[in-house]
């Protein structure tokens, strides 16, 4: 019998996943490893890196705002970072590449959005947190920076709060 490597097994249950919808996918394959090393312009101009995200536990969250599932799961990513901001999390809005500028900052201000929201114009930072192309994508990345888990689709939210307390009460 022909051995599969992990990767390729990864590759399968994610295919699998899209093929079946779309439907939210926990990518726990390889453990826990590194964030990609990554500048994120902010809407205000500002600039943050990967580097920043350690010491929180942090949510970075790919979407745009032509996506429906996007649009529809953001209330509950508010809901989350305002239940445990205070607590050493965070998140991380980024706008893909094809997003208007223009339509981001409308949907960052008129949602009132009380997280940092990122565009990224180039797409570099895309392609370097495994060329995402699929949103909403969202990466849970510890106070390590390492990402712990992904998920493509909307996230089991009961699962991912359950995740989150977990990691924040890691030291």
């Amino acid at each position: 019998m022909k051995k599969i490597s992990p990767a390729a097994v990864c590759r399968m249950v994610l295919a699998g996943a899209l093929v079946l919808g779309g439907a939210a996918f926990l990518s726990s394959c390889s453990g826990a490893q590194a964030a990609p090393e990554s500048t994120f312009v902010l809407l205000d101009g500002s600039k943050q890196t990967t580097a920043d995200l350690k010491g929180k536990v942090t949510l970075v969250n790919f979407w745009a705002t032509s996506c429906v599932t996007c649009v529809a799961e953001m209330p509950k990513l508010i809901a989350t970072h305002n239940k445990y901001k205070t607590q050493g999390y965070d998140t991380l809005a980024v706008a893909m590449s094809y997003d208007p500028p223009s339509y981001v900052v409308n949907f960052a201000q008129t949602r009132q959005l009380p997280f940092n929201v990122a565009i990224d114009n180039t797409g570099t930072v895309a392609k370097a947190w495994g060329d995402v192309q699929l949103t909403p994508t969202t990466f849970l990345v510890n106070k390590r920076g390492q990402i712990v888990k992904q998920f493509v689709g909307e996230p089991d939210f009961d699962a991912l709060h359950t995740l989150i307390e977990k990691l924040l009460a890691e030291a």
